[in-house]
């Protein structure tokens, strides 16, 4: 449960993300306000690192990350550390740190708060990495328990392009 300060951060944070004239730089400065005097300094360094990835800092994203995961992110608020696997994974992956962000990837939490997006951003690291038949099968499996039907065939087609016997 919140208190009334927790609440009119989140409601401020959640503000400044969907202001879509703030630009960029406006975005950071305001940020890193708000990080300041976040509940706790977890989900400060995360909001204040994704608004550097909003904005193509990647490596100043990268340290606000780590600072999170550092400060306990993970037992402060689950839902933003499911966020921040994939967040932090396509900032490695920007960073040219490929095999780190598939490391990551392969092991973030299946979260409702993410649902397939660790699978797809894994298929990006994995495509960027030259692994180009195992991207595809990754996000052809991510996607294949949305689809209606053709799951089974789906699922084997998915299979073989990583099946070295069938080749």
């Amino acid at each position: 449960m919140h208190t009334h300060g927790e609440t009119a951060w989140e409601d401020r944070v959640a503000a400044l993300w969907d202001d879509t004239a703030v630009g960029d730089d406006e975005r950071i400065a305001r940020m890193r306000d708000l990080a300041s005097v976040a509940p706790h300094p977890a989900l400060g360094a995360f909001e204040l690192g994704g608004a550097f990835d909003s904005g193509g800092r990647e490596a100043d994203a990268h340290e606000r990350y780590a600072a999170a995961t550092a400060a306990g992110l993970a037992t402060v608020d689950p839902d933003r550390a499911a966020r921040m696997v994939v967040q932090h994974a396509s900032t490695l992956r920007n960073l040219g740190r490929v095999d780190e962000a598939i490391a990551m990837l392969r092991d973030a939490p299946n979260h409702p708060s993410t649902g397939a997006a660790p699978r797809v951003f894994l298929a990006l690291a994995l495509h960027s990495a030259g692994r180009v038949d195992e991207a595809l099968r990754v996000a052809i499996e991510a996607v294949e328990p949305t689809l209606p039907r053709y799951n089974r065939s789906v699922r084997a087609y998915a299979a073989a392009l990583t099946d070295t016997r069938s080749r």
